[in-house]
């Protein structure tokens, strides 16, 4: 892993594979505020996925806003939001004894708050705006097939239950065993499942949404602008000149939105934040699977990883569709030349071919026939960025005025990139204490000590062995309670 976490991120890559959420592309794919970049600004984004978009719109909702110039290497949303797998979905529980035993029991409870409100959030701002994004809430279900993932996930849910407390939003889920979870869920040779709150939405057709919102408040948008290099301006050690392939631009400030592209344009994150191509399918329904589509989100858990899944709402276009994605440790030596690599112009054939068939494997005889046209309606590749310590980076670059970062979301943008995006302006305002403190995780902020961490791959896949059932003792399912649906009390989101 030191190897592939040493590689040094290139630009974002020309042609890469065509994802499901950008065919057709929007309009304003390919769109130009100016025909000429400005030669100053006041803010420079560097990146038009949901982060770059959610911080463009909260500076401009600033009274006091000024210039901003969004920078795109390629299209509009061309990058990990845009070639995602459509969920909006936590799992909280699943890293939560580990930030327990890492950050404290506080601070694991206001991760798992801060996770369950940005979902709620993201789905409360399509509403507000009227974002014609396929926008669903509901439930969603992890299908466990492993034992010790099994007892870690009772074990998980027990803490955040004692923790965040019995009725806290955040902290509901149910169990079912293997007979509940093939009766419900469709799927056979499982220990168990869980179910708790989540949702799906075309991230795509939101970050449009919200870049329109921006648009109309004064956002200079250039796509197709690769940025090159940000370096000190001579005009003060508090200005930045970035520079692009169509010119140079002096900012008063830069922040950069770019994910697992970062250590590319921010050397100080080499090794720290490190790219991770993910693989995804779109796929059309057996003839056995129910005709007007799954009524939740799934997942599949194994001993070493996980699949994700969508159905397609109804009122969607392709409506029914399961998009499937994740399987990058079913590769040879579990995946370990997917880290490292910006290239989503091509994909690992074993990993693609194996998110081909999970769907139908993890359904089997509920299956059917595969449609007429096909199983397989399109599948792409994403690149992702992953931190040392499995959190985001976000805040001022350490040592540097007015340079800012908000990146490595761990393949779960949309759970953590919305409020980020709040959070990070309202720092960047000087509003830190008063604002932000109660409700934004503080193991997300970056610091000096986070650049000297040691980079040790994706977290919170595998159970530990001591959780292993003792002499042979079967699972015993965990009893079912009445999930709470009441929001809570949430940070602004507009």
């Amino acid at each position: 892993m030191d190897e592939r976490a040493a590689i040094v991120p290139t630009l974002p890559r020309l042609s890469p594979t065509s994802s499901y959420w950008q065919d057709p592309p929007h309009p304003i794919s390919t769109h130009r505020t100016t025909r000429e970049l400005p030669e100053s600004v006041s803010t420079i984004i560097i990146g038009s996925g949901i982060t770059g978009a959610s911080i463009a719109y909260n500076v401009l909702d600033k009274s006091d806003a000024s210039s901003v110039l969004m920078l795109e290497a390629r299209t509009t949303c061309s990058g990990a939001t845009g070639r995602n797998g459509g969920h909006t979905k936590a799992a909280s529980y699943r890293a939560f004894l580990d930030n327990v035993r890492d950050q404290g029991e506080a601070e694991a409870a206001r991760i798992a708050r801060f996770e369950y409100r940005n979902i709620k959030a993201v789905h409360a701002f399509a509403r507000e705006h009227k974002i014609e994004c396929d926008s669903w809430e509901g439930d969603t279900v992890d299908i466990i097939y492993d034992v010790n993932q099994w007892n870690r996930a009772r074990q998980a849910v027990s803490e955040m239950r004692r923790i965040l407390g019995e009725e806290d939003v955040a902290a509901q889920h149910k169990f079912y065993d293997a007979s509940e979870t093939a009766e419900r869920f469709l799927t056979d040779g499982a220990v168990g499942s869980v179910s708790y709150e989540a949702g799906s939405i075309n991230a795509y057709k939101f970050v449009i949404g919200v870049l329109g919102l921006a648009l109309t408040k004064g956002l200079n948008l250039q796509t197709e602008t690769p940025v090159l290099e940000i370096c000190r301006s001579s005009g003060g050690q508090s200005r930045w000149t970035v520079k692009t392939q169509r010119g140079s631009i002096e900012a008063q400030r830069v922040i950069m939105a770019t994910n697992g592209y970062t250590a590319y344009l921010y050397p100080a994150v080499k090794g720290i934040i490190v790219p991770l191509r993910g693989t995804v399918a779109a796929q059309r329904p057996g003839s056995k699977m129910p005709k007007e589509g799954l009524k939740m989100t799934y997942s599949f858990i194994y001993g070493n990883g996980y699949e994700y899944m969508i159905s397609r709402p109804p009122g969607s276009r392709y409506a029914g569709d399961l998009i499937i994605g994740g399987c990058s440790t079913k590769a040879p030596e579990e995946g370990l030349y997917e880290w490292g690599t910006t290239d989503d112009t091509a994909m690992d054939p074993e990993i693609g071919q194996y998110v081909r068939d999970s769907a139908a494997n993890y359904f089997g005889s509920q299956w059917g026939e595969d449609d007429p046209d096909g199983r397989i309606r399109k599948q792409w590749t994403g690149i992702m960025g992953y931190s040392s310590q499995g959190f985001p980076l976000v805040g001022k670059a350490p040592g540097e005025d007015n340079l800012w970062i908000a990146a490595s979301f761990q393949g779960s943008g949309m759970v953590l990139c919305f409020l980020t995006a709040k959070a990070l302006v309202t720092v960047m305002d000087g509003e830190d204490d008063e604002e932000i403190i109660d409700w934004f995780p503080r193991a997300f902020r970056m610091s000096e000590g986070r650049l000297k961490d040691k980079f040790q791959g994706r977290l919170h896949e595998k159970a530990p062995m001591d959780l292993e059932l003792k002499a042979g003792r079967e699972a015993q399912p965990v009893p079912e309670e009445c999930p709470i649906r009441s929001q809570g009390t949430m940070p602004p989101s507009t």
